[in-house]
């Protein structure tokens, strides 16, 4: 009986340590699976926003591709389509994509 107790306090501790690892590694893959890309997502975004100028095509969360006529601090107006009367204000948040205009040069 001596022997099965002395054998179960030695795995104890290794026990405790098998379970530490397994947490850190645990920790470890979540940082580089779900925090570092939501990071790089929020760094990328920020990019965006401050590269918008007046006269950028953008596309909208909804899927409107418009024209930026306008624009302050955290809002945009952009206009859609050909039509001079559809130009709406959103804020910047909702741009998800800009094309800068292509100059040509002959």
């Amino acid at each position: 009986m001596n022997s099965l107790l002395v054998l179960s306090e030695g795995n104890n501790g290794m026990g405790s340590w098998i379970i530490i690892v397994y947490v850190v590694l645990i920790g470890a893959m979540m940082y580089f699976m779900i925090i570092k890309p939501q990071k790089k997502q929020k760094k990328e975004q920020a990019a965006l926003m401050n590269s918008m100028e007046i006269g950028d095509s953008v596309m909208t969360t909804a899927g409107f591709y418009g024209v930026i006529i306008d624009m302050t601090d955290d809002t945009v107006i952009v206009e859609f389509g050909n039509n001079k009367n559809c130009r709406i204000p959103m804020q910047k948040q909702a741009i998800v994509q800009i094309e800068k205009p292509t100059t040509e040069i002959n």
